[in-house]
């Protein structure tokens, strides 16, 4: 754009107007550009708190949560329940335990080889580190320098939007998860 909002209370309805009409998290940055020169990312976080104090002062039943590296716009947890039921016949295609065992340990070793998954899983795990890729979940982050140059497996903003997380930094930590 070539004009910013002369006004906060239009950057902030813009922000809402953005995030409301986007199905993935808006980056900060994103929205600043949009928003024009005169607003930052530290202007649009100012706003996104602000709009975040007017919905809570307002009872509504969503709020606007960092996730991804960027704003989302979601319905409040305790809310659910009927979202849920809004949604019980749509198609979810979930995860298999041996997906998730394989996803967590992408999350937790990245970037890591099959070979390391391999190892740590005890079977092969070629076909779900393709099923996990062609899902958007995990993607080839390089190629070790050996030869042969074996892959490199990372996670993607998918995986963190997912599981709704900001960073892998929130991610438990592994020591947190073994049994004592």
């Amino acid at each position: 754009m070539s004009e910013a909002p002369t006004t906060t209370h239009n950057a902030k309805q813009i922000i809402e107007a953005l995030l409301f009409a986007s199905d993935q998290p808006v980056a900060t940055a994103r929205m600043a550009q949009i928003l024009g020169r005169a607003v930052d990312g530290n202007a649009v976080r100012g706003f996104v708190k602000e709009l975040n104090r007017e919905y809570a002062d307002q009872g509504r039943a969503f709020e606007i949560v960092e996730i991804a590296g960027g704003f989302q716009m979601l319905t409040k947890p305790e809310y659910k329940k009927w979202v849920t039921e809004l949604h019980k016949h749509r198609r979810q295609e979930k995860l298999s335990p041996s997906a998730i065992e394989t996803l967590a340990i992408v999350a937790f070793k990245q970037p890591v080889l099959r070979a390391q998954v391999d190892d740590i899983r005890g079977v092969q795990s070629g076909p779900l580190l393709r099923n996990l890729t062609e899902r958007g979940l995990i993607k080839v982050v390089g190629r070790q320098n050996v030869p042969g140059h074996p892959i490199l497996y990372g996670t993607t903003r998918l995986f963190l939007n997912h599981f709704a997380l900001k960073s892998l930094k929130e991610l438990p930590n592994v020591a947190e998860l073994t049994p004592p």
